[in-house]
């Protein structure tokens, strides 16, 4: 969930007006349009990058006004299987956040939640290590992410699948250190978000699944966007796919973490979520339903505090969406990450022109590149030049670049027998000295200090987010530890030993 998700992001890109008429049917009809730019760019862009990132399948919705104007499937839903439709199911990841902060503020709306009032009025129970901190965080704090819950604090036990496990998650919290005063500085955490979805719980009497599905799904036709795994699948469920060293392989049957579902959870498709990105062009709008003011929507798209990692700046946090500038155009955005699915959604809110991109595969590594693609996408949409990440072509590599460290370890294990072995290369390593020692140890040590990450609390998100770096930390990260004591002990033999001069 993206957590993981906005942590290198594409910074330079823009959107501007789409100058398209559509036919005026009913809302989320798609209009008929021309074949012409810039839907053949769009359409030969996503298939530039599936070939290149090998992504399985894609499905895109395009909206303008109250209307889908195009819609495409790419590749494939499932190994073998269909091409995906608008009404194929995947997981949104994090784009799910927009859809717990509506609920929050229809919720402020309707008098039950104050956004400036103290978390704990509505989970008595909530608390940090700090007594003062604990009272000082506000339901606004945690819909801006300036809570000042570290990151990490959404990824402990993520994937438990019990029905009360989010908030056995939030409980844990008590022995927690805030990171920033609250208020202060943007931190993407998905325990905001937990935490968001048992205050819509505790105001409303109802829980977050029923809540959402008659607030805010039903009136908007989302008729196939799904809160568990099991209704997806009778729906045809796209099949996800982790990345193995660039390569994705099917996951047919990851757990479903019900206490992280307000965070990022939720299933949908492209043609539903087309019907939320027109209900946020249109004053909280679509169809007959309306699910929000035009003073709460535009609340929701608001920056708050600007959004930085890395030194980059992805815009201002606002209500689940980042809300940017790029040049005279303002675009408001978000991404979602989960182990196997990705999404990216983007509207203008000035043009009521928006785009969502939902994709079967994913990565840790790849959450910026799949944001560059969708920004790459919006640019063309609106006649902009688009300006790619510097290290975004490079991820692919990255990512296959990691087998060349046990293939390293295997050369330094044959090229240390084959020195140590018989007289003369044993005076061979009595002439390097303590370089036959010291040298080789660098880069083994180093490899061996990957093993760390493999045993702290984060070893099981790492597992499910980045399986390629788990099992080169886990397994070349043993062997490099284990490889460093004998090593050096054989090197050391063999200096000690007698010169057969």
């Amino acid at each position: 969930m993206n957590k993981v998700l906005l942590e290198t992001l594409a910074a330079g890109t823009g959107l501007a007006a789409l100058a398209h008429s559509a036919t005026k049917t009913r809302p989320g009809t798609p209009a008929r349009g021309d074949r012409g730019a810039p839907y053949e760019a769009v359409e030969a862009c996503i298939q530039g990058e599936m070939r290149r990132l090998k992504i399985p399948g894609v499905s895109l919705a395009i909206v303008q006004g109250d209307q889908i104007v195009h819609r495409r499937g790419f590749g494939r839903a499932r190994p073998g299987g269909e091409v995906p439709t608008p009404q194929t199911p995947f997981f949104i990841g994090s784009l799910t956040k927009s859809v717990t902060a509506l609920a929050v503020m229809q919720l402020v709306e309707a008098g039950k939640v104050e956004l400036d009032a103290p978390v704990q009025r509505y989970l008595t129970w909530f608390r940090v290590a700090d007594p003062v901190a604990s009272a000082g965080v506000t339901v606004r704090h945690l819909l801006n992410q300036t809570s000042g819950l570290p990151e990490s604090a959404g990824e402990l036990d993520e994937y438990d699948e019990s029905h009360d496990a989010g908030e056995r998650q939030a409980r844990a919290l008590v022995s927690l250190n805030l990171i920033h005063p609250p208020g202060s500085t943007v931190e993407y955490c998905n325990m905001n978000y937990v935490l968001l979805g048992l205050i819509v719980e505790a105001a409303s009497s109802a829980s977050y699944e029923d809540y959402i599905q008659q607030h805010i799904l039903a009136p908007l036709g989302m008729d196939h966007t799904y809160t568990s795994r099991a209704a997806a699948r009778e729906n045809g469920l796209a099949m996800g796919h982790r990345y193995w060293f660039g390569f994705p392989v099917a996951q047919p049957d990851l757990p479903f973490p019900r206490g992280g579902i307000a965070a990022g959870q939720l299933i949908s498709t492209t043609e539903d979520m087309a019907h939320w990105l027109i209900a946020h062009m249109n004053e909280g709008r679509y169809g007959d339903g309306r699910v929000l003011s035009a003073e709460g929507i535009e609340a929701l798209h608001c920056g708050a505090v600007e959004y930085r990692k890395m030194g980059i700046s992805a815009g201002k946090y606002a209500m689940g969406w980042l809300d940017t500038e790029l040049g005279q155009t303002r675009i408001v955005w978000h991404t979602g990450t989960v182990p196997d699915f990705e999404g990216y959604m983007a509207i203008l809110p000035e043009q009521k022109t928006g785009v969502v991109l939902l994709f079967n595969a994913c990565h840790w590594w790849f959450n910026p590149v799949y944001i560059d693609l969708g920004m790459h996408v919006a640019a063309l949409l609106a006649g902009e030049p688009h300006k790619p990440t510097a290290f975004g072509p490079l991820v692919p590599w990255m990512l296959r670049g990691q087998l060349l460290i046990p293939a390293f370890q295997v050369g330094d294990v044959v090229a240390t027998m084959w020195l140590l072995r018989g007289g003369r290369r044993r005076d061979s390593a009595k002439d390097k000295g303590a370089l036959a020692v010291l040298l080789p140890l660098v880069p083994n040590l180093l490899i061996a200090l990957t093993l760390k990450s493999m045993l702290g609390r984060r070893r099981g998100y790492l597992k499910l987010y980045m399986p390629d770096y788990s099992w080169i930390a886990t397994i070349c990260g043993s062997f490099s530890l284990v490889w460093s004591f004998l090593r050096t002990a054989l090197v050391l033999r063999a200096l000690k030993g007698p010169s057969s001069r």
